[in-house]
């Protein structure tokens, strides 16, 4: 039975791997460890070699990362003075 589905392209889930993040096909490595390490001002090539992905995997992560915020909608209620 196959459990791995690819929700993005290059990018993958497995509720058997990493609790169903998602993560980058053929790894199991999650997007968020590699958005985490470039918004923490490590180099793409940093990121590359810590995790053994490519250039590739780095913009797939990028660009899901990119979609499913730009998907989100937020809700709040503004404050309001009594």
């Amino acid at each position: 039975m196959q459990d791995m589905k690819e929700i993005f392209p290059h990018i993958v889930v497995d509720l058997n791997i990493q609790g169903g993040k998602p993560m980058i096909a053929g790894t199991r490595v999650p997007v968020e460890v590699i958005v985490g390490h470039l918004a923490a001002g490590d180099t793409t090539e940093q990121v590359i070699e810590e995790y053994g992905i490519t250039q590739k995997d780095v913009q797939a992560a990028l660009k899901y990362a990119s979609k499913v915020i730009g998907d989100e909608t937020l809700i709040y209620e503004s404050a309001v003075s009594h």
